[in-house]
């Protein structure tokens, strides 16, 4: 059996928004506490709102280091957390989406909007090019990922995604669970397609 993934940075795509339930900053913030108590950084989009806000203060809350990426034109729009010790601002967003994937481990989706699922689906489609073979995970609060999660596996059914890319997508409702099989994940062999610089 291979040994543990070493997580030391997280990649966590969020919203700016604290949706409708509170089980939602909730959850960003348990998140939190088990990244910073595992002496894991967090590396999200640099905002002080919403989901992503209370994530990013609940790891420095108990500890942790937090990076923040940030498009120069998001900075007012998205409230920039100046409280974080690492707030990076870039040109563009897919800047800010391929150097979060880039300086992290693995890649977390919590509930969000479009822009989370941009990013997050990006970020999985990588891997499944083999740009990267980091592991990709939802945590399912709530059950708002319910409907994500059913459209892929509608989609192995009607023969768009392989099954094994499915199944490589980890899928927890709890943040200490998803550390966890995201340390025992092994990814899929395959040949690698391309590299970083063609994505």
């Amino acid at each position: 059996m291979p040994p543990d993934r070493q997580l030391n940075r997280i990649c966590v795509f969020c919203g700016t928004n604290p949706g409708s339930r509170p089980g939602y900053g909730l959850a960003a913030r348990e998140l939190g506490r088990a990244l910073a108590e595992q002496n894991i950084e967090l590396v999200y989009g640099g905002a002080s709102v919403g989901i992503m806000g209370e994530l990013a203060d609940s790891v420095q809350e108990h500890g942790g280091h937090v990076t923040g990426i940030i498009p120069q034109q998001l900075r007012e729009k998205e409230a920039a957390h100046t409280g974080i010790r690492n707030l990076i601002v870039v040109a563009s967003m897919h800047q800010r989406k391929s150097q979060m994937a880039d300086m992290s481990d693995v890649v977390i989706a919590l509930p969000g909007g479009i822009g989370t699922l941009e990013g997050f689906l990006e970020v999985l489609t990588w891997g499944q090019l083999g740009i990267h073979a980091k592991p990709a995970a939802i945590l399912n609060v709530e059950g708002y990922f319910d409907a994500l999660t059913g459209f892929l596996d509608h989609a192995v059914r009607e023969g768009f995604l392989t099954k094994a890319h499915r199944e490589a997508i980890i899928v927890e409702t709890d943040p200490a669970g998803l550390l966890d099989r995201m340390r025992a994940y092994t990814p899929t062999e395959g040949e690698k397609l391309m590299g970083r610089t063609h994505r």
